[in-house]
């Protein structure tokens, strides 16, 4: 196998983890969209400063 110029894997390894990141985004996202439906929906209850789904 053709080993590629540092450059290319340098690239490759960045939009990597980029797209990773992207998802980890995405997924906050949307925890926080689906807390404050939530709490528009139950207003009647406390909001504890953590996401349903998103946990750090």
């Amino acid at each position: 196998m053709e080993k590629l110029p540092k450059e290319y894997t340098v690239l490759f390894n960045a939009i990597t983890d980029a797209a990773e990141a992207l998802k980890a985004v995405t997924a906050m996202l949307a925890a926080a969209q689906i807390a404050a439906e939530k709490l528009y929906l139950d207003k009647t209850e406390e909001y504890d400063g953590n996401f349903p789904i998103y946990h750090k």
